[in-house]
C-alpha cells in the first residue's frame, strides 16, 4: 500500500491517504511511521483518505485486532473517506468495535466535504505536503 501522511499542527489533524491495496501489514506500518513522528500526539485528529484505495486484504478477524490497539486519544475525532461499499462496511466495523473501549467519534463518510465539516476544516489536504516517513532503524 503506497501510503502516505503528513501532521498539521496548526489545525491539529493527521491528514493520511492510501493508494492500492491495503492489507494489516500496511496497517500496521502506518502504525509505526505514525509513532516515530516527532509531531505525533494522540489527542490530534484523523482524516484518512481511502478513495483511491484498489483492494483491502483485511479480514473482519483483523479488522477487529487492529481496533484493539488504540494511537489516538478517545476524545479525537477520525473520520474515514471511502469509495465502495466493502470500504465503508469494514472500516464501520473498526468503528464500531472503537466504540465499545469508549471511542464514540470514528466516522465513515463518501465525501471529503462531509469529511472536513465533522472535523470543522475548511479545505482538502494539500497533496504536495503528503510524504512517507521513515521509521528510524532502531525503533522498528
Amino acid at each position: 500500500m503506497p501510503g502516505e501522511f503528513y501532521i498539521d499542527t496548526q489545525h491539529g489533524v493527521v491528514c493520511a491517504k492510501a493508494t492500492g491495496v491495503i492489507s494489516r501489514a500496511d496497517v500496521l506500518d502506518f502504525r509505526a511511521q505514525l509513532l516515530c513522528h516527532p509531531d505525533f500526539r494522540p489527542e490530534l485528529n484523523q482524516l484518512v483518505d481511502y478513495r483511491e484505495i484498489t483492494k483491502l486484504e483485511l479480514s473482519s478477524a483483523e479488522v477487529k485486532d487492529l481496533a484493539r490497539h488504540a494511537l489516538f486519544s478517545a476524545d479525537s475525532k477520525r473520520v474515514f473517506v471511502v469509495a465502495s461499499d466493502l470500504q465503508f462496511g469494514l472500516i464501520r466495523m473498526f468503528g464500531a468495535y472503537r466504540e465499545i473501549v469508549g471511542d464514540q467519534q470514528v466516522m465513515v463518510c463518501r465525501t471529503m466535504a462531509e469529511a472536513l465539516s465533522f472535523l470543522s476544516l475548511l479545505a482538502e489536504p494539500d497533496p504536495k505536503l503528503f510524504k512517507r516517513f521513515t521509521v528510524p532503524k532502531n525503533e522498528a
